[in-house]
């Protein structure tokens, strides 16, 4: 299902920040057919990844043993790190970059890269280092400091109400801190769940058979 929310600018080869749900890293079936129609989109993309599978052990690691939130914030922020050099590995394509300015400077270029979010959000005050602020928030900070590119998440499930940030926070298929960050930018934000590659096919302009797989 697709999910069209405040105006989202998303015409010709507008840029866009794709956040991927980390739900999907956990199933191959899920996650594989998302990747293949991002590997061979021609528009220009940000992805960021969630943590997943890699995000849940820390919080496992931190219920065992009772270490900080913030901590923990780093911890699940390298999270996001494992999970893009996963998705990387996966579609060659992509490139892996650490610095806002490389990212600029790749979609300027039309190119598609996976951002490693460390040592861009350590020290972002917008970002506090608690679960509050997920990689929702990540993203949508990333398209806040981008300039205000249109955000797309890509969901293991669609909304059950409202589509505006506070009821997406409400029913936790977005974090607080990322409703924050899209109501004072007014990030134009659509929602996408994950089966639906045929809408990702077209949204991205993707030429492919939607059931295609990542890899050369």
């Amino acid at each position: 299902m697709f999910f069209d929310a405040l105006n989202p600018g998303l015409e010709g080869s507008t840029p866009v920040v794709l956040k991927i749900g980390g739900s999907l890293s956990r199933h191959a079936a899920a996650l594989l057919p998302v990747l293949g129609v991002v590997e061979r989109a021609r528009r220009p993309l940000a992805v960021v990844p969630g943590g997943g599978i890699f995000a849940d052990a820390v919080r496992d690691a931190q219920l065992a043993v009772a270490f900080s939130d913030h901590t923990a914030h780093r911890m699940a922020i390298l999270a996001l790190h494992q999970n893009a050099l996963m998705m990387a590995a996966l579609s060659p394509d992509l490139q892996t970059l650490e610095w806002i300015s490389e990212l600029k400077d790749e979609l300027h270029k039309g190119r598609k890269s996976i951002w490693l979010p460390l040592r861009e959000c350590e020290a972002d005050a917008d970002l506090p280092a608690t679960w509050q602020a997920t990689s929702d928030a990540i993203a949508a900070r990333l398209a806040e400091r981008l300039g205000g590119l249109p955000l797309v998440f890509i969901k293991s499930r669609p909304p059950h109400g409202d589509i505006d940030p506070a009821s997406l926070a409400t029913e936790e298929l977005i974090d607080p801190v990322c409703a924050e960050i899209l109501e004072r930018s007014r990030l134009p934000f659509t929602i996408i769940e994950a089966g639906q590659t045929s809408v990702l096919t077209e949204l991205l302009g993707t030429d492919l058979d939607v059931d295609a797989q990542p890899g050369p």
